[in-house]
């Protein structure tokens, strides 16, 4: 069944820019995850980037503001604790990146996510759409990120929307705004989200997608935290231009 799966992998991902692989990790890889957030959460153990910090729609004003200290991620995930280095290392998810990204040397970058996404009921916000490479400077835009989902994620608690094959579209500058955020008062870009779909997922379930992949995220309207381990990977060969962000810590081979 292995063999079948990633013989699947690069054609889908070629095709819609992501792939959904289901019951990567087991119930017990999941939950001893979870401990390890929630012993983070309460109390809070930083580095930690706050929703205010964002300033994205539904966020607090600031920290003085209800929900102010509300954490949106909690930042360094590897050195977190020994499941999330288990984890991103993992041969079972090495194997289904070499099916994506086409090379055998793969490594896993420290700088980019690297983090656990924790949306909270009641201060969580809204992510507009947005390519993630619009932050990272790499010798060529070919990275994937695993976001390896912790609980149940649905559109009520804040799950991902993609649009399909969009990792291969070249934009105008002017659909952007100053954030790089879609420009969603335009018709064109309208039409383009309105080809997006919805990504749920079971615990253990991981989604694998293109750094180009345009994707967004609703608020979380539940009553419970919604938790989700998100790491980026690279070929070795495509290396982080040096002194920018992407270039700050070393990245680890998988």
């Amino acid at each position: 069944m292995a063999n079948a799966m990633h013989e699947l992998l690069p054609e889908t991902f070629e095709r819609d820019g992501y792939l959904v692989v289901r019951g990567l990790v087991d119930r017990p890889g999941v939950d001893e995850m979870r401990e390890t957030v929630l012993r983070s959460l309460e109390p809070l153990q930083g580095p930690a980037e706050f929703e205010t910090d964002v300033g994205y729609p539904g966020s607090p004003a600031s920290r003085d503001a209800a929900g102010g200290h509300t954490p949106r991620r909690l930042l360094h995930a590897y050195s977190r604790g020994p499941a999330f280095r288990r984890w991103a290392t993992a041969p079972e998810l090495a194997s289904a990146l070499r099916g994506v990204i086409r090379e055998d040397r793969i490594e896993m970058s420290q700088c980019h996510h690297n983090c656990v996404m924790t949306k909270h009921p009641g201060f969580s916000s809204e992510t507009a759409w947005h390519q993630d490479i619009r932050y990272w400077s790499f010798d060529a835009p070919e990275l994937v990120s695993v976001w390896l989902a912790l609980g149940h994620e649905r559109e009520e608690n804040g799950a991902l929307r993609v649009i399909p094959g969009s990792h291969r579209l070249s934009l105008d500058r002017g659909r952007f705004d100053r954030h790089l955020f879609l420009r969603s008062e335009l018709k064109k870009n309208r039409d383009l989200i309105a080809t997006a779909t919805l990504v749920e997922l079971e615990p253990g379930d991981a989604l694998l997608f293109h750094c180009r992949l345009f994707h967004a995220a609703g608020k979380n309207v539940t009553g419970a935290v919604k938790l989700s381990a998100v790491f980026t990977y690279h070929a070795r060969s495509n290396r982080p231009i040096p002194g920018t962000r992407s270039d700050r810590y070393p990245s680890v081979p998988v």
